[in-house]
């Protein structure tokens, strides 16, 4: 564990941001995922999806009161689409936003560790400019292990990230895709002229 943390501090100030930046990225990363999971019509009912279109009073969970909301109270096509508008931006659209800021955090970590390198770099080139004889391969070795830590640091946040931000898009896609499958079955079993 000492170990763990003397290489840590060995990147220099920078590894506090990257530190935070790990925190608030993962945290509202696996929010997320767990509020996609939530939102997530229940695929493994699909099957009775056109029943409880045709008796809405019999369908369950998110999807039935989808198929309730849509369905009470419309006299045209327009309406239940307007309607199946609102269930998309409601479950879709705070998806998208969340996810852009989480692809930000993501870009983030990479560029603060880059921005920990060229400090290193810098510490490194002032050592070697400042310092003689045997004190130079040691303020060589200090900056460029500040480099090294915080680039690797830097791709090591970024990375993981960057699967769990494709997991959710994926997620995303098919929520999209399950919406459109209820609004064409409303509309096909309501037929509006």
């Amino acid at each position: 564990m000492s170990r763990i943390l003397e290489i840590w501090l060995s990147g220099g100030w920078v590894m506090l941001p990257l530190f935070a930046l790990a925190v608030l990225l993962y945290t509202q990363a696996f929010h997320l995922v767990l509020y996609v999971r939530r939102t997530d019509l229940n695929e493994k009912r699909e099957l009775d999806w056109f029943g409880w279109v045709r008796s809405p009073e019999t369908a369950e969970g998110r999807v039935g009161e989808i198929i309730r909301y849509t369905q009470s109270d419309v006299s045209s096509a327009k309406q239940v689409r307007n309607r199946f508008d609102e269930v998309r931006l409601a479950l879709v659209s705070a998806v998208e936003r969340r996810t852009k800021f989480v692809g930000t955090l993501v870009a983030a970590a990479p560029l603060l560790g880059l921005l920990g390198t060229v400090l290193g770099m810098l510490q490194t080139f002032f050592g070697i400019s400042t310092s003689g004889g045997a004190e130079t391969a040691g303020v060589v070795a200090a900056g460029i292990s500040e480099a090294l830590v915080t680039t690797q640091t830097g791709l090591t946040i970024a990375l993981p990230g960057l699967f769990i931000v494709m997991v959710i898009q994926r997620q995303r896609h098919g929520l999209e895709a399950k919406i459109a499958r209820l609004e064409s079955l409303t509309l096909n079993h309501l037929k509006f002229d």
